[in-house]
Parts: structure tokens; C-alpha cells; sequence
């Protein structure tokens, strides 16, 4: 497992396990970062731009490292 801070542009990744205070894993969980769900890395300048299903959401480096892959 790796945090997805350290995915490159381009990967598709499936979340593994996400750390954190309940308040910011429910946060993430209504934008649609689940355990064992599939997301998209768009971009990786500065902040984090990821494709979840739908929808693109930027995540900094920080709430990044939360997620592991």
C-alpha cells in the first residue's frame, strides 16, 4: 500500500484504506472515496486532480496522504 499522493497522472487506482478523524473519512466517503473503489489520477501539479465516477475533485497533498492505494 502506498498513499495516493505518490499515484502518477494517468493511473487508475483502487482505494485500499482511508486514515483519518471519523469527520474527514465520512467528508471523503460523500465525495465518493470508498474502500475498494476506483479512481482516476487526471492530474498531479500542485494539487491532486481525480476522476470519481462521475465527477473531477481536487484534493491537496495533505487529505491525499489519507488514502491509500
Amino acid at each position: 500500500m502506498m498513499p495516493l499522493a505518490m499515484a502518477k497522472a494517468g493511473e487508475r487506482v483502487v482505494i485500499r484504506k482511508i486514515t483519518g478523524k471519523d469527520e474527514v473519512r465520512q467528508h471523503l466517503a460523500e465525495l465518493g472515496f470508498v474502500v475498494d473503489g476506483t479512481i482516476t489520477v487526471v492530474s498531479e501539479l500542485g494539487n491532486l486532480i481525480l476522476q470519481v465516477k462521475d465527477s473531477r475533485i481536487a484534493l491537496d497533498k495533505t487529505m491525499a496522504n489519507r488514502i491509500m492505494i
